[in-house]
């Protein structure tokens, strides 16, 4: 569910080098985490210490689409308890962003934001987010972005080597083969042991629930009664596991592009394979049909399943200055799926995988590094450690895959989604191999809540409109909104869908249920 908003992973460097970062390892030796429930307990809010960090930002983003807004940044940082059932016991500390839109006028509060993963920062958010959301908003809102636990620069989870991650991207991208399975199966193992070898039981802690207790300090901290939240893909469980314990403090929840909370494992997994395939389908049209020719011929699938043939056979190497990498199939197929997230990458895409038919590959790392969290000099943000420390934390331990499911699953699912059904089967194995306490995610029905709006997308590939329409149904408060539009989320993209959210978010207007916007 992983979704990349606003700026490149160059911010999160520019952030450290702001703030400082002391990673989790660091600042606890470990704790157990806490279980799931409806009456978590109530620990005292600490206080945030802001600090001025607009002239580090403004420098960053100078030149983006937004930057002449006349926006000012500062960075906070505050402290939560490890164990919220614990409120004496040890902290960790969380990073926030909060942009400030100059002559505010009727100022609500403060508009927390989550862009998803998980494991995607809070921070960068607000600084993409701040530039791209309706000033109507900013005026009445400070928008703020916190990295979640173990994300990012809160106390940031790193336990995978940076080579290791090489080697996974590296990797054979649709494993249907007993020895193509060994081998990829081979590299989990070898996360889920570094990642063990780590932080041992401490892994526990990284989990969806605490961080929405995390999320009800920062509410009140930042002085709000109530929180509105905006929330993206994985944002959505992280926004309705809130209202699942803090019904009474919900003003106003956006959750778009929602995750689906009554599919299994299996179904979602297989959803979004099957989304996927969709969106390559409408990425082939959308090139074929252009006037000016599509860069990669009349058969889009046939050239990237050719491509993939040959970059087995003879890995493609690149153009980029000191790049020593050639593209595997795994490269290939990770850039095809990254820019499936977003139309607008289309062009990008289609452009490399060109260019590779042609020998050089350094487009197709350019949105495989992206996706993934790699930076210039080699090494990575921890995306990837936070994704798979809060995924596995919260999946419970009965859900696991065997070897010989997955590599029938693979076999099955790689006939009818030929790109992405075997890659997609093979990730089922990767939580039961992770060896850390679970805090299961807790039914979300949010009984008592003030309405909650879940935005739906009919082309979306990564959460597919049926998760949508199930989280608007199990909410008791929920009001489905669809957009009939390509790519993952809808808000600010289309006029019906904004203006929608805007009236909701301002001035508690709930739309319709059911209202759909055209593409």
């Amino acid at each position: 569910m992983r979704l990349r908003r606003g700026l490149l992973a160059a911010s999160t460097g520019l952030l450290l080098a702001v703030t400082g970062c002391t990673s989790f390892s660091e600042s606890m030796s470990a704790s157990e985490s806490s279980a799931a429930t409806t009456t978590p307990a109530e620990p005292e809010a600490a206080p945030i210490t802001w600090t001025d960090c607009d002239a580090q930002i403004t420098g960053l983003i100078a030149g983006t689409p937004g930057s002449e807004r006349d926006i000012a940044f500062e960075c906070g940082r505050t402290e939560v308890p490890i164990d919220h059932d614990e409120a004496d016991g040890e902290t960790l500390p969380l990073f926030l962003v909060r942009a400030k839109l100059a002559g505010q006028t009727d100022r609500i509060g403060s508009l927390l934001v989550n862009p998803g993963g998980p494991g995607g920062s809070g921070a960068d958010a607000a600084l993409g987010l701040a530039l791209s959301l309706p000033e109507d908003v900013l005026r009445r809102f400070d928008l703020v972005g916190f990295d979640p636990r173990g994300v990012g620069l809160s106390t940031p989870v790193e336990c995978i080597p940076a080579e290791l991650k090489d080697r996974s991207l590296a990797a054979e991208p649709r494993p249907t083969t007993q020895e193509q399975m060994d081998e990829v199966l081979a590299l989990t193992d070898e996360v889920a042991a570094a990642c063990e070898e780590e932080y041992g039981e401490a892994l526990g802690t990284f989990n969806t629930v605490d961080t929405a207790r995390d999320m009800d300090l920062l509410r009140e901290s930042l002085g709000d009664e109530q929180l509105t939240y905006l929330g993206y893909s994985y944002g959505t469980t992280l926004g309705s596991t809130y209202a699942e314990l803090y019904p009474d403090r919900v003003r106003a929840l956006v959750l778009d592009a929602a995750v689906d909370p009554d599919a299994d494992r299996q179904a979602r997994t297989e959803s979004q394979a099957a989304g996927l395939e969709a969106s390559f389908d409408a990425f082939a049209a959308n090139c074929t049909g252009l006037v000016s020719g599509c860069p990669i011929g009349d058969d889009p699938r046939r050239f990237v399943e050719d491509l993939l043939t040959a970059a087995a056979a003879d890995p493609v190497p690149s153009s980029a200055a000191g790049e020593t990498r050639t593209a595997t199939p795994g490269v290939v197929l990770t850039a095809v799926l990254a820019a499936m997230y977003d139309p607008g990458s289309w062009p990008q895409l289609s452009q490399g995988l060109a260019a590779a038919g042609s020998g050089d590959s350094a487009g197709l790392f350019s949105l495989a590094d992206a996706y993934n969290g790699r930076l210039e000099d080699g090494s990575y943000t921890n995306l990837q450690d936070a994704n798979l420390a809060i995924t596995c934390a919260d999946t419970p331990e009965d859900e696991a895959f065997s070897e010989e499911q997955v590599l029938q699953l693979a076999q099955d699912w790689g006939q009818r989604y030929p790109l992405f059904g075997a890659g997609a089967a093979s990730s089922l194995y990767t939580c039961g191999a992770w060896d850390a306490p679970r805090t299961p995610l807790p039914e979300r029905d949010a009984e008592g809540s003030a309405p909650i709006v879940v935005v739906g997308n009919e082309g979306d590939p990564v959460t597919p409109l049926p998760g949508a329409v199930d989280m608007a149904e199990d909410l008791d408060a929920g009001v489905l909104l669809t957009w009939q539009g390509q790519g993952h989320t809808a808000y600010p993209k289309t006029p019906c869908v904004t203006d929608a959210v805007n009236a909701y978010l301002i001035d508690l207007t709930v739309p319709q249920d059911g209202l759909t916007c055209p593409a």
